[in-house]
């Protein structure tokens, strides 16, 4: 008896700290202007009619559509700041080299997908936002260490606008520097389920990083977690010891869209339009 009793006393000790490192923070005032909408992936992108990722043919379509969008921020060599998903430019450019050793003018001879698009600056997505009404979900791509400054240099351009928006990372230590200079910002700590395939180090990191282990850190406003993990344990904690908010990504479907705003998570969608998949749904529906 007296052992059940101590290992009872161990189990609640663990789960006690557990809980500790899963700190998040809840009720900021200005989350009511994020939620109950829908945010389109790198933009409303779609390859098949030649409107690339993240470009600003694909966030001028989510905004004709009335869609935020949630994108990808690098800090360029000449300290702006490009979106754009990947720091290999090859995939989306075909071309050698790296987005973070570039300048704003060694970009503006690339094109998107082959298509006349080129890769945007942050301001030029702000502008097309602004007055809009629609919110934007903004994920910090740290690279070598350049978090500190991402995140700063990303804050100071925001303020240039008046656009609702988050901002997001999977690297804690954006939100770090978040908490302790801009508190005032909504910032979501993004995951997955990372230790899938992590190996060594990695597969320690993976456990910190998908277990949120790290949150007492960053106290995140909101979980980003990915659309078929997120029945994992500690997002589901976040949100029921904490009061967490929760975005999922990449949701692909309608019925995946639906099943994620019936748990009350904001949707991070690609591959198509909410809109017309609920009117297809309407029409079925009247047909006797």
């Amino acid at each position: 008896m007296q052992t059940l009793q101590l290992v009872i006393l161990f189990v609640l000790f663990i789960f006690t700290v557990w809980l500790f490192f899963l700190d998040s923070r809840a009720n900021h005032p200005l989350w009511a202007m994020l939620e109950h909408r829908r945010y389109a992936h790198r933009g409303l992108h779609d390859s098949a009619g030649g409107v690339p990722e993240n470009s600003l043919a694909a966030f001028r379509r989510a905004v004709r559509r009335g869609y935020g969008a949630e994108l990808d921020v690098h800090l360029l060599r000449d300290g702006t700041l490009a979106v754009f998903h990947d720091s290999d430019l090859r995939r989306m450019t075909g071309h050698d080299g790296v987005i973070e050793d570039c300048a704003a003018a060694d970009l503006a001879a690339l094109r998107l997908a082959g298509t006349a698009e080129t890769i945007p600056q942050l301001c030029e997505v702000l502008s097309l936002y602004e007055g809009t009404g629609l919110s934007l979900v903004i994920e910090l791509k740290s690279h070598h260490g350049n978090h500190r400054a991402l995140a700063e240099r990303t804050a100071k351009e925001l303020d240039k606008f008046h656009v609702p928006y988050c901002i997001e990372s999977f690297d804690p230590r954006c939100l770090m520097w978040l908490r302790a200079f801009r508190p005032e910002i909504i910032r979501g700590q993004l995951s997955e389920n990372f230790r899938k395939d992590a190996r060594g180090w990695e597969h320690f990191a993976g456990f910190l990083l998908s277990n949120l282990l790290l949150n007492a850190s960053t106290a995140p406003d909101f979980i980003s977690y990915k659309f078929e993990d997120r029945r994992r344990f500690a997002p589901r904690i976040c949100r029921a010891f904490y009061g967490a908010h929760m975005f999922y990504w990449t949701v692909r479907s309608r019925a995946d869209m639906e099943a994620a705003e019936r748990e009350g998570a904001q949707v991070i969608f690609e591959g198509f339009d909410p809109s017309e998949a609920e009117k297809k749904s309407e029409r079925k529906e009247d047909r006797p």
